[in-house]
């Protein structure tokens, strides 16, 4: 069989890039980058790929909003996605330079830095270092922690420095400054991991077949739309979920687009399967039907966070 495509938010020594790595690493998948979460979807979407691995949250910064737009599927461009897997990625900021820069590294460290580069998430992950050491600097946002790595490696006049990986350092011969500067210890990014349901290519490997162990808890992911002006019309839809035994674990929402201050909500619930419930999603996509104005099944995987796993 061909290799696996797998496609993640690029550009290389991204984060979505490193879990991608380890998600795969046993399968000698070829990793293919994408400049946009779109183009992920689409490639998922399309075939061109055989799975996408998506950031969809991270633990100190909350829920990744583009994500969730792309799982709204306001257009109907991504019938086919569904999210067959997870997981987790600890995520340990460096403070990067260009290399040689700093011969006595942190210790050295004159205060000379002018500028700092990172992607938008990671200035909450670290802000305690960055008020304590870099108050005032000049922040620029960048399309990816791999990208400011990539524009200090290239840079020659200017004293700038990165906030990212050590995977990206490696990746672009730049010298880690400083490590592990993010806020909190357990920084943790999730990440879904995407297929297409009618793609035969996928449907029995591994990855997917991890649904398929009944000692696991199961983690599925429904959205729907609700009629705002009917008074309970959402505390209906989430007792469907009690009624079948399945125990909401997070609840986003966003707009629909389709009218003002109507809303998507994206519920995502666990249960570990018996006998007894192994219906429990069916039933519940049933009931929701009756109460809702629209609903999406976005599919089930095993819980990779559960603590039966280590």
């Amino acid at each position: 069989m061909a290799r696996l495509r797998v496609a993640f938010l690029g550009p290389a020594a991204s984060f979505s890039h490193q879990a991608a790595a380890e998600a795969f690493g046993k399968t000698s998948a070829e990793l293919q980058p994408c400049v946009s979460f779109a183009e992920a979807f689409a490639a998922v979407q399309q075939q061109t790929a055989d799975y996408a691995v998506i950031p969809c949250e991270n633990s100190t910064n909350g829920s990744v909003v583009q994500t969730l737009d792309l799982l709204a599927d306001r257009n109907g461009l991504y019938n086919d996605v569904k999210v067959c897997s997870e997981y987790y990625l600890t995520v340990h900021h460096c403070l990067l330079v260009h290399k040689g820069s700093f011969p006595s590294g942190w210790a050295g460290y004159d205060g000379s830095i002018t500028k700092l580069y990172t992607h938008p998430q990671a200035w909450g992950q670290c802000d305690t270092f960055l008020s304590r050491y870099f108050k005032g600097v000049e922040r620029q946002d960048v399309s990816s922690t791999s990208k400011a790595a990539e524009i200090v490696s290239k840079e020659t006049a200017e004293r700038g420095a990165a906030i990212a990986s050590r995977f990206a350092a490696e990746h672009h011969g730049v010298d880690v400054l400083q490590e592990n500067i993010e806020d909190r210890a357990d920084n943790t990014t999730r990440f879904l991991i995407l297929r297409n349901v009618l793609a035969e290519r996928t449907a029995q490997l591994a990855v997917e077949q991890a649904a398929t162990n009944f000692a696991a808890s199961h983690k599925t992911l429904i959205s729907f739309t609700i009629n705002h002006s009917s008074p309970g019309a959402l505390a209906d839809a989430l007792l469907i979920f009690k009624a079948h035994g399945l125990n909401l674990t997070s609840i986003n929402t966003r707009p629909s687009l389709k009218r003002a201050w109507q809303y998507i909500f994206f519920v995502e619930c666990a249960r570990t399967p018996t006998d007894e419930n192994k219906d429990a999603v069916s039933k519940v996509l049933t009931g929701l039907r009756n109460v809702t104005e629209s609903c999406r099944d976005l599919g089930t995987w095993e819980d990779q966070s559960s603590p039966s796993r280590g």
